[in-house]
Parts: C-alpha cells; structure tokens; sequence
C-alpha cells in the first residue's frame, strides 16, 4: 500500500515558535548586534561552532545545549555568553538581560499565527514544541489561545531534535505521531520529527507553509 494511503488521518499541528510565529531569528540578532555595536565577527566566531555542535553529534556539554534543557540558568548563559563577546570599541558587553536584548526585536508573524489559529478552529489539536532561550522570549498570552499543549525544552528538559520531546507533544495532544505535521525553520528539527513519524514540513516562508499545511490537511487555509 502506498505510503500515504497507510498513513492515518492527521489531526494536529505541531510547531515552533521562534522564526516560525515570529519574524526570523537572524533579523532579530542582527538588530541586536546593531544597537549594542557588537563586533559581529567575534560574535560569529562564538556562536557558529556552539550552533554547529548543537544540532549535531557530541552536544554534551554544549552552551547552548545546556540552556535549551534548562541545565543551566539563564543569568549563567548570559554571563558566560557575555564574557566572550566585546563591543567594536573594545568594551564589554553587559550580561544582565542579555537574552531579552538578543530578542527585543523579535515580532509576532501575523499571517503564522493566523494560520495557527485557523487549523485550531477547524477542530484540529495544535501544540508549541519550542527549544527555549528566555522565559522573555514568548508572547504567552497567545498560548491559551493558540495551542492545546505547550511543550518548552527547558521546562521538560529534553530539546528539539531529540525524539522523546516531539513523542512528548504528541502524547499530550492524545494523538498518534503519525497523527501530527511539525513546522519548523531548522531542517535538522524536521527530519528529527519525521524519523518517529510526524510528517514534517520545514518552514521558509509563510505563504509557502500555509499552502503546504492546506494541502496536507485538506483544508482551505
């Protein structure tokens, strides 16, 4: 039998948030590097190996893996993330509140969260499945509104693309991996939700998402 006629229904949406719900990550960052006039190749020489090493093997250890499941806190992310980073006059950067400066540009993706909000009110189960930079980095009073189960990796500590968080969401939603599309904007993330059984749909840009999930869920969208 071919692979979609085997593949029950689907009846929920699972996604992320940040550069999916909102504007991409990397316009926030560099509005960031801008205020603050952060050497950006310090900072690329910082982040691009944390980056790498977080989707791939050997994250152990990894800054950034570390904040994601919540084994570090917040204050020491920002410290240690801030004693490696210099402005272009030499000067420091301050470490209190350093995440939510990294995301104060951050914007609502009017036309994704719509979308979200439509498959909602068709009668599908929605939930967030979120790797977590700052408690600051949400819109939470969307959430009631938006999802049946919200699932933030520092919170559950397990990150994105490790298998137990998105069987995690679809267990909350009572629902069937294969029950379930994932929208992400990292590919690593999708393919992570596809290998236990979700159907995965790597998220570009809006227009081309929304016709994607209409298509899938055969629904006007």
């Amino acid at each position: 039998m071919p692979e979609d006629a085997a593949r029950p229904a689907l009846r929920g949406v699972v996604t992320d948030w940040g550069g999916v719900l909102t504007n991409p990550i990397a316009e926030s960052i560099n509005a960031w590097l801008t205020e603050e006039n952060i050497d950006r190749e310090g900072y690329r020489s910082v982040m691009r190996p944390l980056v790498v090493q977080a989707y791939g093997a050997g994250a152990d250890g990894n800054l950034i893996h570390a904040l994601e499941r919540g084994e570090c806190t917040e204050d020491e992310f920002e410290r240690l993330l801030a004693s490696k980073l210099r402005r272009v006059d030499g000067g420091q950067v301050a470490a209190d509140g350093l995440l939510t400066r990294m995301f104060a540009a951050s914007t609502l993706e009017v036309p994704m969260v719509d979308l979200i909000r439509q498959v909602r009110a068709a009668g599908l189960r929605t939930a967030l499945v979120s790797n977590s930079w700052g408690s600051t980095s949400y819109h939470r009073p969307l959430f009631a509104e938006l999802f049946d189960e919200v699932v933030i990796s520092a919170e559950v500590a397990m990150r994105k693309p490790e298998e137990q968080i998105f069987l995690l969401a679809t267990s909350r939603l009572g629902l069937s991996p294969a029950e379930c599309v994932f929208i992400d904007d990292i590919e690593a993330n999708v393919q992570a939700a596809e290998a236990v059984g979700l159907v995965g749909l790597w998220h570009t840009e809006s227009a081309t998402t929304a016709a994607r999930l209409s298509e899938l869920l055969d629904l006007p969208l």
